[in-house]
């Protein structure tokens, strides 16, 4: 009976093709920098009031502007343009902010990084299969503790004043609804990092979903290109993957998150054996194009279609800039109290009362003079003038202009508010009404 002949092997190994220089740094490390980036960013921005809500006062940051939640234009173009780099992104480079600045992702990673270092740890201080399991993973539980009650105050802050968010924090606040939230949202992190990780992106997400229906022929993929059967089958493409995905199935996996590491694992692995690696990121999965390619085509300006959806997304952003540049660091609003015409007072000088409402929503205090113009000794009763207004502190409150009686009954004065802010003025115009004068 013959022997069974042993397998052929594969071409390329046959070859005995001499090594590739090494690929470099790869994709990883960069997109490691890159998460590492967000995070401290995830950590300032509600700090510095770069970008946060403070719902109890009403309140929103943006770029140093303190804004008023009424203050619908702001709010319009900031939304609107947020939209619109989503679409960019999605339409352009696919779903490379999944795997590069999502805060899924990056927590999903870090977390089951920490897993692994506190596997490690339990296999230096025990040798027992059972104790070792028990102790590495309730060390990861126990880092998992602590991260998730300072992530879940970073989040928290978004929202709630920090030092007011702190003062809860430090009192076990659990009655308010600013402590119940923050105790849910440390629970939800929690769990999340510690069962779901990445499964809420290919079950939960939308943003998947949606690049499905934004992507066109023309968008950023990571693909598998292997026209002349070159791939050894090391699977180590599929080993790196966060996602737990084979790329050689087709580069429209929902589950792909364009990371990169398995461009990496490729490169790695086949420049041993003398061939470039299989996989990389191309337009629509096509074969990489020319480098000679015309810069704009080379970013990703492929079609009209991209240079329109981006000259959007810059209109909403300057209409974005334009409007917090344009807006009034101190809002003043003069109306007034026809509820009693006017009044005479003991003196025999007339008063019309005013409403005003003053909001200083500039971040240091400022001072708001009054005055009147366009009557003869017509005067300000109002003590104190000029007022102080703290930061985002706002103010309604009623006065007298009070004016010597005068031969007409309507008088058109103008009412003048000067912030002590860049020197920033406003004026309402009204009729101050004396008693007619009977003969």
């Amino acid at each position: 009976m013959s022997a069974e002949a042993p397998p052929a092997r594969h071409w390329l190994l046959a070859e005995k093709r001499a090594p590739l220089p090494p690929p470099g740094r790869g994709h990883r490390p960069f997109r490691k920098l890159f998460h590492l980036l967000c995070f401290l960013v995830f950590l300032v921005l509600p700090f510095s009031n770069l970008m946060r809500f403070d719902i109890p006062r009403q309140r929103f940051f943006f770029a140093g502007f303190e804004v008023l939640i009424s203050e619908f234009s702001i709010l319009f173009f900031a939304l609107m343009f947020l939209m619109f780099v989503i679409a960019v992104v999605a339409i352009m480079y696919g779903r490379v902010y999944c795997g590069y600045a999502c805060p899924q992702m990056i927590f999903s990673e870090a977390s089951t990084a920490v897993e692994a270092w506190a596997a490690r740890m339990a296999q230096k201080w025990t040798a027992q299969p059972a104790a070792r399991k028990a102790l590495g993973k309730g060390l990861f539980l126990a880092i998992l503790a602590v991260a998730s009650v300072f992530l879940a105050f970073v989040f928290m802050a978004y929202f709630i004043e920090p030092r007011d968010l702190l003062g809860r924090l430090a009192r076990f606040d659990l009655a308010s609804v600013g402590g119940i939230m923050g105790a849910s949202v440390t629970l939800v992190t929690f769990l999340d990092f510690s069962l779901v990780k990445q499964t809420f992106c290919t079950t939960v997400c939308p943003y998947g979903y949606m690049q499905g229906m934004l992507q066109d022929k023309h968008s950023l993929l990571v693909a598998y290109q292997d026209p002349a059967n070159a791939c050894i089958d090391c699977r180590k493409c599929v080993r790196v993957c966060e996602m737990g995905i084979d790329i050689r199935k087709g580069p429209y996996q929902i589950e792909c998150v364009h990371c990169g590491d398995c461009i990496d694992a490729c490169d790695e692995v086949l420049a041993k054996v003398g061939h470039p690696g299989l996989i990389h990121y191309s337009w629509g999965g096509s074969v990489a194009a020319a480098a000679k390619e015309p810069w704009y085509r080379r970013w990703g300006f492929r079609d009209p279609k991209r240079f329109v959806i981006l000259f959007v997304m810059v209109a909403y952003l300057t209409a974005l800039g334009l409007t917090l540049w344009l807006r009034k660091p101190v809002l003043m609003r003069l109306t007034p109290d026809r509820t009693t015409l006017f009044t005479v007072l003991p003196d025999g000088s007339v008063a019309n009362r005013v409403r005003m409402n003053l909001a200083n929503r500039s971040p240091k205090p400022v001072q708001i003079r009054i005055w009147v113009e366009g009557l003869p000794g017509a005067r300000v009763v109002l003590d104190p003038n000029p007022l102080t207004l703290a930061p985002g502190a706002a103010l309604e409150r009623s006065f007298d202009i009070a004016a010597p009686a005068g031969d007409r009954e309507l008088n058109p004065i103008r009412v003048v508010f000067q912030s002590s802010d860049r020197g920033a003025s406003d004026a309402a115009e009204m009729n101050f009404f004396m008693p007619t004068r009977r003969n």
